[in-house]
């Protein structure tokens, strides 16, 4: 599960280094510590047009769903089961996006305790990275739009198997 992660790289880095133009003169400041139901950078593609990169509410919100609030719990997506959870199939068939970001944290459970060791993962050379992510739009009851998503998790790699049993699927370059 991913639950924590850092984005230092400047929008006008991640906008080359995606291809994707920045909508709104999008500026973004280093962030060490990006929570669920705040705003993350994603990169995507409008049916029609360039890829953009904009920022979105980390949580997905269902477009049916009644309430925002469904976002809390809906920060990761299983890739074992994104294409038929009814929260994610549709996101999955048609609104696919990238989440930069240059570090993630997982907590590994010690033996015989409460308590949690946490582990910060980076690339070897600390460049930036994405994260595999689903996007939706959701229109509340005041008419306005929420655009929000969640990052698509799977098994662990080796490296991460001894840490948790999940991680976000990191997609090459």
């Amino acid at each position: 599960m991913c639950g924590r992660f850092t984005l230092r790289t400047p929008a006008d880095e991640l906008s080359e280094l995606f291809s994707a133009t920045l909508r709104d003169g999008l500026l973004l400041s280093p962030r060490y510590n990006i929570a669920p139901s705040q705003l993350v950078a994603c990169v995507r593609q409008p049916p029609e047009g360039q890829r953009e990169l904009v920022t979105l509410r980390w949580g997905l919100v269902p477009s049916w769903a009644k309430d925002a609030k469904i976002g809390y719990s809906l920060i990761n997506a299983r890739s074992e089961t994104v294409a038929n959870k009814p929260a994610f199939r549709s996101p999955f068939r048609r609104r696919r996006c990238l989440i930069p970001a240059d570090g993630f944290f997982e907590w590994q459970a010690v033996p015989g305790s409460k308590t949690k060791q946490p582990h910060y993962i980076t690339l070897q050379g600390g460049q930036p990275f994405a994260f595999a992510g689903l996007w939706e739009r959701w229109i509340g009851p005041d008419g306005n739009p929420l655009e929000s998503c969640s990052i698509i998790t799977t098994e662990p790699n080796e490296l991460m198997k001894t840490i948790h049993n999940r991680m976000p699927v990191i997609l090459p370059p």
